[in-house]
């Protein structure tokens, strides 16, 4: 993907997203493919989606959305209508008509709304490790960990990560505690004083917690993989399901692992990559 600043000369990897600027990253050959992450997410931490498989087989693009990483990061409210927006603007500033969709996590339910509002944007539709809101159940709400104690705080994050990782798991496993806590203070210690880093992510968890895509489900048209991890405790196996019963002829598979099943799991990738490479 390139984006032209009208001069025939390559752009610096931002594009113009409506009334924001947004970074984005891209490498492969292939199809292509869009990714959208999660919650909080920033490219600039590693590994990330650009470490694993996809490039191997597809084009691949994703990017920070708003009020993340090298994004902008305004400071009025975000809505889960302006995500949606953001990644159409982003295909469409790149040219792409069409192509695969894999959204992860928050990017999931962002991907639900680019898929219900933007349908001839997308050719096959990825959704793991998400939910559909509403009737159909929400993801673990995490605005309401930043009014926890740290250290409970750590205790409910690794244990709705996978559920396997209850009370017993952790007093067995002291040192997983420290790795977490480390690694969920790391990008605040490198980049929490960019202006407005803590707005652009409580914009982000107030937009989450709005997430409700269940009586639209139905008008996503894109063939449709949902996959979830068999212990994941913040968009739960049942949720899972729920989706996968309102979007019509969806796919539902399940994981050895938690939120995080593709990183724990060797064979959900070769899924993915299968069910994308599909001829209709």
């Amino acid at each position: 993907m390139q984006l032209s600043n009208g001069t025939g000369e390559a752009e610096l990897p931002f594009f113009q997203a409506g009334d924001i600027e947004l970074y984005f990253e891209t490498a492969g050959e292939g199809p292509r493919v869009l990714f959208i992450g999660g919650t909080g997410g920033d490219l600039r931490i590693k590994p990330n989606v650009f470490d694993g498989p996809l490039s191997k087989h597809f084009e691949l693009v994703s990017y920070d959305q708003r009020g993340l990483g090298q994004s902008e990061k305004p400071n009025w409210p975000y809505t889960m209508g302006n995500y949606a927006e953001d990644a159409a603007n982003l295909l469409d500033a790149g040219g792409w008509d069409k192509c695969h969709v894999i959204g992860y996590s928050f990017g999931g339910m962002v991907a639900q709304e680019l898929a219900i509002r933007y349908p001839e944007k997308i050719d096959r539709l990825v959704l793991c490790s998400t939910s559909a809101g509403g009737d159909g159940g929400a993801s673990y709400p995490l605005h309401k960990l930043a009014e926890m104690p740290v250290k409970h705080r750590i205790r409910i994050g690794i244990e709705t990560s996978d559920t396997r990782h209850d009370e017993d798991w952790q007093a067995a496993n002291p040192d997983a505690l420290v790795e977490f806590a480390r690694t969920i203070g790391a990008t605040k210690q490198q980049f929490g004083d960019e202006l407005n880093w803590e707005i652009g992510r409580e914009n982000q968890l107030i937009a989450r917690k709005q997430h409700n895509c269940w009586e639209r489900l139905h008008n996503i048209t894109a063939p449709t993989m949902i996959c979830g991890g068999k212990f994941d405790g913040n968009a739960t196996p049942d949720n899972h399901t729920a989706l996968a019963s309102r979007i019509p002829g969806a796919t539902l598979r399940f994981f050895e692992g938690g939120h995080l099943f593709i990183a724990q799991d060797r064979t959900a990738y070769a899924a993915i990559i299968e069910f994308l490479k599909k001829e209709d």
